[in-house]
């Protein structure tokens, strides 16, 4: 149980109605799962609108109200607090109810289109195997020490949020590095956290199905480094443009990071094979089993955060020498008959083409590279033609396929796609919707040394397909198609 005053500490309230000298034993912004002495959060969603369920929570319940929009009746027994906004309240409520555990961790936050899990995860394992707890929130799985908890979005709801953050600082965590994704920014889940540093990777074109433009994305990421206060410090790559725009009115200490700038922490890649990366970092060389020029920028990342953290230069180049390559991201395998089959997440045209010119940069030239790729449903859907038109300029021959259709039929974002494909590209593109039969059919067509990658789910062990979700692992299906066609 918890004082409400203790709970609204620092939430912008306009009004009250009612005692104020009561308690809550939880928070709750869904009335479907009310429970009797809770404080319901009516917020303004993206679907629906919890000011129409204050009634539900009441009957349920609910002792306390939180809202922008007072009921036009009042019940005398009911505590009532109308706020400037419902869902920054939820965030700074939430932190408050679990005794802002935050502050209790070192926080970093990993923001940007592209590379948040990889720079996320190979933060958690350095730390850990230098002999720190840390924690771990990312879009694969979320980690106390060793401990994982199965994930269902990139960043949890305030109320899940912190309670994990909780969970981290009571098991000892001293650091916890999490991905925050746009919608998170947006949608305020992580207000009230404190923030030790705030990473931009990059911005390319993604999440326009919800951002509706790509200034509003820009601004919904620049939003996490505005917030920042001025203990923070604020990483950014440079080498993308609006690396600059996100740190404009931060309070936080700038510190930045690049490949062809100038910048604090600077990297050179001196070699980039299937073997790994042979990097140069502030003059330091370093070997990596991490293969891309992408993945340079993530190790970089790592180094200054590590860095900026206080850990010894030496000790966190030693480190990264011995970070394996993160689930699904440019994850790779090679058949006895030398097929090299590569998984990854890639499911924007940057990552994509990231992906594609990684392959181009370590290939012979003498094999062919084949490449499967589909998009997902109910999503942005004018991504779908530049996704094809970059697999056919960069790939010998091109698969289109189903993603996660969720809602929509598989065929018709399949012809989207094909809309993107070049008329001069036609001839080395093929749809086959059946995502398993299309991997299977890729195989066969390789010869040995060619490189077969199967592009847009990277770690997913499912495909959504009208609601249900069924048991479908790329990297599985292409080791054992790899593997049959030893025989």
């Amino acid at each position: 149980m918890k004082d409400i005053q203790d709970i609204l500490y620092k939430v912008a309230l306009v009004e009250t109605h009612g005692s104020m000298d009561v308690t809550a034993n939880s928070i709750i912004f869904d009335s479907r799962q009310i429970v009797s002495g809770c404080a319901f959060v009516a917020v303004k969603g993206v679907a629906t609108d919890g000011h129409k369920f204050i009634d539900d929570a009441i009957e349920g319940g609910a002792d306390v109200i939180v809202c922008e929009d007072l009921p036009a009746e009042l019940k005398k027994h009911v505590t009532y607090c109308r706020v400037k906004d419902s869902a920054e309240a939820l965030g700074i409520m939430a932190a408050n109810f679990f005794e802002n555990p935050s502050r209790e961790l070192k926080l970093v936050g990993i923001t940007g289109t592209n590379g948040k899990t990889t720079t996320a995860t190979l933060l958690h394992h350095l730390f850990m195997d230098m002999g720190y707890s840390a924690g771990l929130i990312s879009t694969v799985v979320n980690k106390i020490d060793r401990e994982e908890i199965n994930t269902t979005h990139t960043t949890p709801n305030p109320v899940e949020l912190n309670r994990l953050l909780r969970d981290m600082a009571d098991s000892g965590c001293e650091f916890c590095f999490m991905e925050v994704s746009s919608h998170a920014i947006h949608q305020k889940r992580i207000a009230g956290l404190a923030y030790d540093v705030a990473v931009f990777t990059n911005i390319t074109h993604d999440h326009l199905d919800y951002h509706k433009t790509f200034k509003e994305y820009i601004y919904a990421k620049k939003k996490f480094f505005d917030d920042l206060d001025d203990n923070a410090i604020a990483i950014v790559n440079v080498d993308d443009n609006n690396g600059s725009v996100m740190v404009q009115n931060t309070k936080a200490k700038v510190v930045t990071l690049a490949i062809r700038t100038v910048a604090d922490y600077k990297a050179k890649i001196i070699e980039n094979s299937f073997a790994g990366l042979v990097l140069s970092i502030n003059n330091q060389e370093l070997w990596t089993n991490l293969v891309g020029g992408f993945n340079a920028y993530n190790v970089l990342s790592v180094f200054a955060v590590a860095v900026e953290l206080g850990q010894d230069e030496m000790q966190v180049l030693t480190g990264l020498s011995k970070l394996q390559s993160v689930e699904g991201r440019f994850e790779y395998l090679r058949s006895e008959k030398n097929i090299i089959g590569i998984v990854d997440y890639a499911h924007t045209p940057d990552a994509l083409k990231n992906v594609l010119s990684t392959i181009q940069d370590v290939r012979t030239k003498n094999e062919q590279v084949l490449t499967i790729v589909g998009c997902g449903g109910d999503r942005d859907k004018s991504k779908r033609p530049v996704m094809a038109e970059i697999a056919a300029q960069l790939s010998d021959k091109v698969i289109l396929t189903s993603d996660n259709p969720r809602s929509e039929d598989p065929d018709s974002i399949i012809n989207d796609m094909k809309t993107g494909i070049p008329v001069e590209k036609t001839a080395k593109a093929m749809a086959i919707t059946n995502r398993e039969e299309a991997i299977k059919v890729a195989c066969s067509l390789a010869e040995p040394g060619d490189i077969v990658l199967v592009a847009g789910k990277g770690h997913e062990k499912y495909q959504e397909i009208k609601g249900q979700r069924y048991p479908f692992d790329d990297y599985e299906i292409l080791k054992q198609t790899l593997k049959s066609l030893n025989k």
